[in-house]
């Protein structure tokens, strides 16, 4: 480990020696930590984050100027639909998709190195329960349904395949992950096939460039976004497994999603019949202030432009048919060949452009006290996932149904999205279609049959629907006899 002086000396040549100006009141162990902690840190690179947070914080919020007319929605021809397709090229693609995972040739990339800091929770959010029947979390769900497709893929091909799933955590939640799996046995997946690394962790800034002290021998790390994948998968050689697996295709999506298809046969099918290197999910977006991305052309190459910069009037545009010019809202939800994927980590990754978070960053003010800021005081800059799709020579979109494949979770119940409540219902919602869909008839609690969704389950203000909880033991009893099942077998996947 290097000493005191040289990484004082280092952090000289990057103008931020005040995070050891209470070096000399630690503890022999808390000196050690802090010293560790501050060791890696490159001091150019430091000098150059924290300068470039401090001057983009600075920009003026807003479009940038010019981006209207650069701006054109994706062609036709880049894009496909799950619900306006016909059923025969459907069944090809989910034919296709099931072969690959047959075949052993796709993995699944979860996103998780946020935790529960908006729900109210300091845990990760994969191991969050929105309050279904089952009680079970998001990370139990996921890794469900990965059972569920090697399961499915390998009875239309007689055959045993594996969906390694790799999740990336951070700092803050790859500890609690670990445990948390380790004590659910893995939810029945093979630990070997479960693959967890760790990205990377940037300094919090003060708006005029200075990294924040978090505690007297702690800095406020914070971790680099979810488009601090592409260093991590060079960090801990993610690639090089996925090679000796012999995976050559990646669905990389969030941990938040509820409604996530895991290594969707449908999507995976679609993206490798077109030649795609790259692809991304998307929903039609619900109104045009939406606060969503859309994935669009910028100068002819594709990208996700924030809600926050596209101005009102363009967001309000109209195409021929009457919906939304730019409605092709990003979820999140991702398909990637392994070769772009090491194309990006070898060639393209340094190009990617960090976003300004600002944020409410605990710290200690000059005397050592510490501080919970009322309002945001720092800046935390990330990558994001998506931004890779300018450098794709094959990038495609598909569009899916909100209702069936999008509820994220990120708010406590006391918002009125996002949050436990709309996740539950639209969970609960969907599999009250398929059961519909299966022949199921459900009754009330006085033995007469529902002839349309039960009112727990729409979308409504969570002050205004009554408890999920209630009503789903008298759909578990209420059907018997050929061609009315109840759900009891069904609800145990929810």
């Amino acid at each position: 480990m290097a000493s005191e002086r040289d990484v004082r000396a280092r952090l000289q040549r990057a103008g931020q020696e005040h995070l050891l100006r209470f070096c000399a009141e630690l503890a022999p162990g808390p000196r050690a930590a802090l010293l560790a902690e501050l060791e890696p840190l490159e001091p150019e690179a430091l000098r150059e984050h924290c300068r470039s947070a401090a001057a983009a914080c600075a920009r003026p919020p807003g479009p940038p100027p010019g981006l209207a007319t650069r701006l054109r929605p994706l062609p036709p021809e880049r894009v496909g639909s799950a619900s306006r397709s016909d059923p025969e090229t459907r069944r090809l693609w989910e034919e296709e998709g099931f072969h690959q995972i047959a075949l052993n040739k796709v993995a699944v990339l979860l996103l998780a190195g946020g935790q529960g800091t908006r729900l109210g929770v300091t845990y990760p959010k994969g191991m969050y329960q929105v309050g279904l029947p089952s009680q079970k979390t998001l990370y139990q769900l996921q890794a469900e349904r990965i059972r569920r497709v090697e399961q499915l893929a390998g009875e239309r091909h007689g055959t045993r395949c594996t969906v390694p799933w790799y999740i990336m955590t951070s700092e803050f939640t790859l500890g609690p992950t670990a445990e948390f799996f380790k004590e659910n046995d893995f939810f029945h997946l093979d630990p070997n096939n479960v693959i967890m690394f760790e990205q990377r962790m940037l300094p919090a800034v003060t708006f005029d460039g200075r990294a924040i002290l978090e505690r007297k021998d702690k800095v406020a790390m914070a971790p680099d976004g979810n488009g601090g994948l592409y260093r991590a998968l060079a960090d801990h050689r993610i690639l090089e497994d996925m090679e000796r697996r012999g995976v050559e295709f990646v669905h990389v999506y969030c941990v938040d999603n509820i409604l996530v298809r895991l290594a969707d046969p449908v999507f995976i099918g679609f993206c490798v019949l077109r030649g795609a290197d790259c692809g991304a999910k998307v929903v039609e977006k619900a109104y045009p202030e939406e606060p969503v991305g859309v994935v669009c052309l910028v100068d002819g190459v594709p990208q996700v432009v924030e809600y926050s910069e596209i101005s009102p009037e363009i967001a309000q545009l109209r195409a021929p048919d009457g919906g939304l010019l730019y409605n092709a809202g990003n979820i999140c939800n991702h398909f990637f060949t392994r070769g772009f994927l090491q194309m990006v980590t070898r060639e393209f990754e340094p190009l990617l452009k960090p976003h300004v978070a600002v944020k409410k960053v605990p710290y200690v003010d000059e005397e050592g006290n510490p501080v919970k800021p009322l309002k945001p005081n720092g800046i935390k800059m990330e990558k994001f996932v998506f931004d890779v799709f300018q450098f794709a020579k094959n990038f495609v979109a598909f569009e899916v149904l909100r209702e069936e494949e999008f509820s994220p979770l990120k708010n406590a119940d006391s918002a009125d999205r996002d949050n436990p409540s709309t996740t539950r219902r639209a969970l609960l919602a969907q599999h009250y279609r398929w059961a519909l869909q299966a022949g199921a008839h459900f009754l009330d609690a006085h033995g007469a049959q529902l002839t349309e969704l039960p009112r727990c389950l729409c979308a409504q203000p969570s002050h205004m629907v009554t408890s999920t909880a209630a009503i789903w033991p008298n759909l578990w009893r209420s059907a018997q006899g050929p061609g009315r099942w109840g759900l009891q077998p069904f609800l145990a996947h929810s």
